[in-house]
C-alpha cells in the first residue's frame, strides 16, 4: 500500500540524520560538554549529538535493523464526521505484525503535519492504540483535537498491548516478553522504541504528510517514549509529553522504582545517561513537558532538575521559549490547563506552515 521504511539500518539512519543536520535541513542540537562555556562550531554540536545518540541506541539491545518492512496492509476504513480512520497492519520489525490506526482529517493542509500518538500503560493491556479514539478518564480522547488541527495521526499497538496482547494476564505477558527478550539479547523497551521509530518512518512516507512537520505526543508510558524517540530521531520537529518526565536519580531516592512497569528498565542505562542527558539530545527542537507535583511516577524535584539543566542549553543553542517544562498541582492526570498548553504547541510547531515560526 505504501513504500517501506526509509532507513534499512541504524548506520544508514545515523549517517542520513548527520548529513541532514550538517546541511541545515534540520536544526543542529546542543552539546553535552560545555553548556555555559565558549561556543563550539556547528560541526561539533552535530558530531557530539550523533555520538551520544549512537550510545543511546546501543543500550537498547539487538534490534532488527536488517529487516526491510513490507508494504502496509489496509484492513478497513471508518468514516467519522471530521476524519477517516484507516485500520492497518504494519510490518515494522519482522517478528510480529503491528496493528495501527491512521487518522486522516477531512480538512487539512496539503501536505499536512504528521503526529505520532503513543498510548499509555496504566495496566490497561487491552487498550493500546484505541486510546487515541476513546481516551481514558485521566486523558480525554485526542482524536477530535487531531482532526480539528488537521494533524494526520498514527497510533500503533505497543508490544504486549491491544491486539498484541497475547496472554490473558497482560502483566504476565509483559513480564514473559521482557525475560525472553533478555535471553535473546533484546531489551523490551528497545523493541518498543524501534517500533515507534519505524512507525515514524511510515508516517513520514504517507503522501498526505509533510515530512518536515512531524511531532510525537504521549502520556505516561507514551510520554517517556515520546521524549526518548525525540532524542533518538532528529526527524521529530516537536515533542509533547504528559506526566512522565522522570529523573532517574530522584526516582531512586524517593523509592519509586515500583511505580513504573518492567518495560521501563534498560540495562546499564545509568552508566551512560541520566534523564537530562537523554533530553539534551532534543535541544534545540521544541519540547513541551507537563507533569504533576503529586505524581509518584514523576518526583517534582527531579522534573525541576531536568528543567534547570535544559533551559541554559536552549538559551545557548536555540530559543529558551522552545523549552517549556511545567509542574501542576495534580496527580497522574492531564488537566485542562495541560491540554491548553499542548494545543498551543500543536498550533505553533506543527499546524503553522513549515518555516513560519521555526
Amino acid at each position: 500500500m505504501r513504500r517501506p521504511s526509509v532507513f534499512s539500518s541504524r548506520r544508514q539512519f545515523l549517517q542520513n540524520s548527520a548529513a541532514l543536520l550538517a546541511s541545515g535541513a534540520a536544526p543542529f542540537v546542543g552539546t553535552v560538554a560545555d553548556p555555559e562555556g565558549a561556543g563550539q562550531s556547528d560541526t561539533s554540536f552535530v558530531s557530539d549529538q550523533e555520538k551520544r545518540r549512537r550510545e543511546l541506541w546501543d543500550l537498547l539491545g539487538d534490534l532488527p535493523w536488517q529487516h526491510r518492512p513490507a508494504l502496509a496492509k489496509l484492513l478497513s476504513t471508518e468514516e467519522h464526521e471530521d476524519y477517516t480512520v484507516e485500520r492497518l497492519v504494519l510490518d515494522l520489525n519482522g517478528l510480529e505484525p503491528v496493528p495501527a490506526l491512521m487518522l486522516i482529517p477531512r480538512k487539512r493542509q496539503t501536505p499536512a503535519p504528521g503526529l505520532l500518538y503513543i498510548h499509555w500503560h496504566a495496566g490497561m493491556y487491552n487498550l493500546g492504540k484505541e486510546q487515541l479514539l476513546r481516551g481514558v478518564q485521566a486523558q480525554p480522547a485526542y482524536a477530535p483535537i487531531c482532526a480539528q488541527k488537521g494533524l494526520v495521526t498514527l497510533a500503533i499497538d505497543s508490544w504486549c498491548f491491544g491486539e498484541r496482547k497475547h496472554e490473558t494476564d497482560g502483566k504476565l505477558g509483559e513480564e514473559d516478553a521482557f525475560k525472553l527478550m533478555l535471553w535473546r539479547g533484546q531489551v523490551l523497551f528497545g523493541m518498543m522504541m524501534f517500533d515507534e521509530f519505524r512507525a515514524l518512518d511510515y508516517l513520514a512516507s504517507r503522501s498526505e504528510v509533510d515530512g518536515r512537520r512531524l511531532g510525537a505526543l504521549g502520556m505516561s508510558m507514551g510520554a517517556t517514549k515520546a521524549w526518548w524517540l525525540a532524542a533518538l530521531d532528529p526527524r521529530l520537529k516537536v515533542c509533547m509529553d504528559v506526566c512522565c518526565l522522570t529523573d532517574y536519580d530522584e526516582l531512586i531516592r524517593t523509592h519509586g522504582l515500583k511505580e513504573h512497569g518492567i518495560y521501563y528498565y534498560v540495562p546499564s542505562l545509568l552508566k551512560h545517561f541520566q534523564t537530562a542527558g537523554i533530553n539534551e539530545l532534543i535541544v534545540p527542537r521544541p519540547h513541551l513537558s507537563v507533569n504533576g507535583r503529586q505524581d509518584s511516577l514523576t518526583p517534582p524535584t527531579g522534573v525541576e532538575r531536568i528543567r534547570d539543566y535544559l533551559l541554559p542549553l536552549y538559551r545557548k543553542y536555540g530559543k529558551e521559549s522552545d523549552c517549556h517544562i511545567e509542574l501542576f498541582d495534580c496527580p497522574h492526570v492531564e488537566l485542562p490547563e495541560m491540554r491548553t498548553l499542548v494545543l498551543k504547541w500543536m498550533d505553533e510547531h506543527l499546524v503553522a506552515p513549515h518555516g513560519e515560526n521555526h
